[in-house]
């Protein structure tokens, strides 16, 4: 029993340390994360600007409705003014102007249930819980979105205070609606949220990890020496693209809630730049990529499992595919580059020389696919078939179709 507490204390004593030591690392990440954010808000637009902008905007909201409510209009019941105002300067104006219909009508709903659950019992603890449960569960109903639960915190206010006659109840309705429209005014008006810059840098980031992907196969097919473990790594690269994907969607949503109700004089006091926002037909290309190197990605680790009938083709016809594979991937990164250049351009001038190498590249896999059928069998010959396949697929999302001209098609 004594070696026992023994060492129950020694392992103690260890773990101890090793908690604190975790806990100092998980504070310091932390804090230069916020330093990281901190100077990227000061160095210039971003998404870190972003959240500052609109976070200043809402406690400017919030001081400028107590100011009105409680200066001004020396109103007593001033509280409700500032904090309807301070949760609606929302990411768009267009949410904004949604989330203050639900939520004066949530405030609506809990100050007239909780004026008539104190008239029936006259007692405020018996008020409380013949409303709360009542509003609790009708904060879920969809119709009031995330703003229900303010029914709720509403009737407790209501009731806490004592104050729960016609005058009280319409004084705390009229401030609610004081605060709306103080925060969607200042929402709207000043800095109004157009969010086109996540489409780019979203659409820019999918173009370039793709092509930093595709030299990264093409290098390791190129080494030779790639395996199971390595081809695990490839899908996990792909999955993150698909995320990616996923974001980027997110973003074309948010862009376009963004620029509803913000045209006209809002978007000239903002002065938005919506011509630059690319289009929606880019964000369909790249899906199709990023499926395709999924595609190629799973091909490749179908390749490396011992216990499936296809096999890798040889490391010569891998390592020329690696090269189209480079190609590519610099193609991608280029398209990256011009993605992140607002205004820039709608197309970019093709390279006729990289085209032309791609060309040849192709040609001399076609060929090396024909030896490789007649030297090694079905089973490889399937595998860089498909792997072809995915390539050709790449190549006609990625580069321009061939150009033609008066003396006929150029190849």
């Amino acid at each position: 029993m004594t070696g026992t507490k023994e060492t129950g204390v020694a392992v103690g004593d260890a773990a101890g340390p090793g908690r604190l030591r975790r806990t100092a690392d998980s504070v310091r990440r932390e804090a230069q994360a916020l330093g990281r954010a901190a100077r990227a808000a000061w160095r210039g637009p971003g998404r870190e600007r972003d959240l500052a902008v609109q976070s200043l905007k809402a406690a400017g909201a919030a001081l400028l409705a107590w100011l009105v409510a409680r200066e001004w209009l020396e109103d007593p019941m001033a509280l409700m003014a500032p904090w309807v105002a301070l949760v609606l300067v929302q990411a768009t104006v267009y949410s904004s102007l949604v989330q203050a219909g639900r939520q004066f009508a949530a405030i609506c709903v809990g100050a007239l249930v909780a004026s008539g659950a104190q008239a029936i019992t006259g007692d405020t603890t018996g008020a409380l819980a013949l409303s709360i449960p009542v509003l609790v569960l009708l904060s879920n109903w969809p119709r009031f979105g995330d703003q229900g639960i303010y029914a709720a915190t509403t009737a407790v206010f209501t009731i806490a205070t004592g104050t729960v006659s016609a005058v009280a109840v319409g004084h705390r309705l009229g401030q609610a609606a004081l605060g709306a429209v103080i925060g969607i005014a200042v929402n709207a008006l000043v800095l109004p949220p157009v969010h086109l810059r996540d489409v780019r840098e979203n659409l820019a980031g999918l173009a370039r990890e793709t092509g930093d992907l595709l030299r990264t196969i093409a290098a390791d097919l190129r080494e030779g020496e790639w395996d199971s473990q390595t081809a695990a790594d490839w899908l996990a690269a792909a999955g993150r693209l698909q995320r990616r994907l996923e974001a980027l969607e997110s973003a074309r949503g948010w862009s376009r809630e963004s620029l509803r109700l913000t045209s006209g004089l809002l978007r000239t006091l903002y002065r938005a730049p919506t011509v630059a926002l690319p289009s929606e037909q880019e964000d369909e290309r790249f899906g199709r990529v990023t499926g395709h190197v999924t595609a190629l990605t799973r091909t490749l680790s179908v390749a490396t499992d011992e216990n499936r009938t296809p096999a890798a083709p040889d490391h010569a016809v891998l390592s020329r595919y690696g090269e189209l594979l480079e190609m590519i991937g610099d193609t991608c990164r280029a398209e990256a580059d011009r993605l992140e250049r607002a205004g820039a351009a709608s197309e970019a001038e093709p390279d006729e020389r990289a085209e032309a190498e791609m060309r040849q590249l192709h040609e001399r896999l076609q060929r090396a696919l024909r030896e490789d059928a007649a030297r090694q069998g079905p089973a490889r010959t399937a595998v860089l078939g498909t792997l072809v396949l995915q390539a050709e697929n790449l190549w006609a999302e990625l580069l321009p179709e061939p150009r033609t001209d008066d003396t006929g098609p150029s190849e």
